[in-house]
This record gives structure tokens, C-alpha cells and sequence, in this order.
């Protein structure tokens, strides 16, 4: 990669994963860098007041890309790099209309997205919750035939909505725990993808009537933003168990909280939530059967190292002009 003598701006509204933050320190002599350096996410108003007259973005979830934050920055702006696979939080044609490119981490989060829906699945059917409350509390009789007990897979049905890289890597992972039937459900068929599961493509509604374990593993978009509302509980199996490791508000909290004291389904496990972090005094924190987790699901030292590092490259390629790695096209 050629550079020029005139060094670009690149802002980082987070500070990065040890070995990532490494790299982005060593880039002095390329690039010169701006960074919120902390773990928490940067004010508004100080994102606004920073991207000024940048050359490059990288920035987080948690950081609205839209006109207001474009026109502030100004016409040097030349690439946004988010730290995430997702991108609901870029106002795409805004992005398009001023030329700028946008950057993104794919397959990068794969495994270990779908490793914690597992995790979540796991603790959810044999009850996590409540049995780590009964040891914290003190109060459990040690050993006991008939209480506490939870639900296996085995000849149970798994249907997993979306059927991109996670949701593929996540049957692929909870096939072995004894699942007979896999259903899926997404914008079309993918006969490739299925066949090593024998997965069948069907409708939303006959994935909800029919599973006993819903992984939620798709984009949040106009189409799927609370899509899981009161009459998507009404329509699931009794006894099911929903796992949300994709976007909270694919998920109408409100609505779950009403299903969850319904006993219209029996446990949620969620890794996203509206808002992040959610209050520890929400009804669905504190439910007995809901499972909540702080967004951890690309959190393992590999991948989120990855991301940055990702996320890195895309920005570098996007202020010196050369092809980004990993590209959105818009």
C-alpha cells in the first residue's frame, strides 16, 4: 500500500482490543490518529464536534452515522469503518449521497456469535438462571429429583430465522445435541446452505408453530424490526425457547414481557437489547425466565481483535483510496 506525504485524519470513537489498539498506535507515521481512547461510547456531542475536516471513520454500533454527523465532518471524509457485521445504525443513503464509502466486519464474529447463541440456548433449557440464583441465594436443598429440572433437544425441532453465516454456523453447532428437524426462514431458499442439515425453507409463521428451540440469527431491517410482537408469541409452540443473539429490536420487549407471564413460551435468552445496557431493574431482567447477557456475542479476545484490526484495514484503503477489504455496496 502506497501513501502520501500528506497524512489523513482517521477518528476512532472507541478504544480497541489490545492488539488492534497496538496496531492503530504504530500507525503514526501514515496516518494521524484521533481517538475517544475509553471503553465507554463517545457523547454525541463530542463525536460531532470531532469529526471534523477527517479523512477516515471508525467507529461502533453505538455511533449514529447520519447527515447531521456527515455534514459536520465536511467533504474529506472519505470512508466510514464500523466495528460490527451490522450497519442499522448508518443512514445508508445518506452515506451514498455524499461519496463515501462504508466499511464493515463480516465473517470475522462468525463462530463466536454463534457460539453464545448455543450458550444461551444451553442455559436456557436446563435453567440456568434459577439455578445460579438458588446457590447465590443459599436457599437450594442440594440434589433433588423433581425440582429444577430442565428440557434436552433430543427429537426436538430447531428453527433458526435468518439463514446467513451465524445462523448456518449456529445449526451447525446444535445439530450434535440431538435436534431431528431443522426449519429455517429468510428473503429465499437456500438449498445449498440446508442440504448438510436437511433444513427445510418455510414460513415465519410455520417455523414458530413447529419449533421448540427459535434462534434469532438475522439483519434487523424495515422487515424484521419487531417482527417477534404479540401475535408471533400467540403463534409459538408451547414450551418454546427463543434466543435473540441478532439485534434487540428485532425483538417488541414489551410484547415478550407480556407472552413471558402469558407461559406463551418457556424461557427468552437474549444477547441484545433496547437499550444497551438495559436498566438492571427492567421486568425482563429480573423475570425468571428471561436470560439476558451484555451483548458479549462476538466478545473472545480473537474475534473482536479481528474486528478491529478489520475495521483498520477498511478505514486505511478507504483514506488512501484503494479498494476496502471489506466493502457495503450501496
Amino acid at each position: 500500500m502506497s501513501f502520501s506525504s500528506s497524512k489523513p485524519t482517521i477518528l476512532v470513537t472507541r478504544k480497541l482490543p489490545s492488539q488492534a489498539q497496538q496496531r492503530l498506535e504504530s500507525l503514526s507515521d501514515k496516518v494521524i490518529i484521533k481517538q475517544h481512547n475509553s471503553v465507554n461510547s463517545i457523547s454525541r456531542q463530542e463525536l460531532l464536534n470531532s469529526v471534523k475536516d477527517i479523512d477516515g471513520l471508525i467507529c461502533l454500533l453505538s455511533d449514529k452515522i447520519d447527515e447531521e454527523l456527515l455534514q459536520a465532518a465536511g467533504p474529506r471524509l472519505k470512508v466510514v469503518s464500523t466495528v460490527s457485521v451490522g450497519y442499522d445504525h448508518v443512514d445508508i443513503a445518506a452515506v451514498k449521497a455524499h461519496g463515501v464509502k462504508l466499511g464493515y466486519t463480516p465473517d470475522v464474529l462468525t463462530d463466536a456469535t454463534a457460539d453464545t447463541t448455543v450458550l444461551l440456548a444451553l442455559m436456557a433449557s436446563r435453567r440456568a438462571k434459577t439455578a445460579l440464583d438458588v446457590v447465590r441465594s443459599g436457599k437450594g436443598g442440594g440434589f433433588s429429583l423433581s425440582t429444577g429440572l430442565g428440557t434436552q433437544f433430543t427429537d426436538k425441532t430447531l428453527g433458526i430465522v435468518g439463514f446467513g453465516r451465524i445462523g448456518c454456523a449456529t445449526a451447525e453447532r446444535l445439530m450434535p445435541f440431538g435436534f431431528n428437524r431443522v426449519l429455517y426462514t429468510a428473503s429465499r431458499a437456500h438449498e445449498d446452505r440446508a442440504k448438510p442439515f436437511n433444513a427445510e425453507h418455510v414460513s415465519f409463521e410455520t417455523l414458530l408453530s413447529s419449533s421448540d428451540l427459535v434462534c434469532v440469527c438475522c439483519p434487523l431491517n424495515d422487515q424484521t424490526k419487531g417482527m417477534f410482537n404479540t401475535d408471533a408469541f400467540a403463534l409459538m409452540k408451547p414450551g418454546c425457547i427463543l434466543v435473540n443473539t441478532a439485534r434487540g429490536a428485532i425483538v417488541n420487549q414489551d410484547d415478550l414481557l407480556d407472552a413471558l407471564n402469558r407461559g406463551l413460551l418457556a424461557h427468552a435468552a437474549l444477547d441484545v437489547t433496547v437499550p444497551e445496557p438495559i436498566p438492571c431493574d427492567h421486568p425482563l431482567v429480573v423475570h425468571p425466565s428471561c436470560t439476558i447477557l451484555p451483548h458479549i456475542g462476538s466478545a473472545t479476545e480473537e474475534t473482536r481483535n479481528a474486528m478491529g484490526n478489520l475495521a483498520i484495514d477498511n478505514a486505511l484503503a478507504g483514506v488512501f483510496g484503494e479498494p476496502l477489504k471489506s466493502e457495503v455496496q450501496l
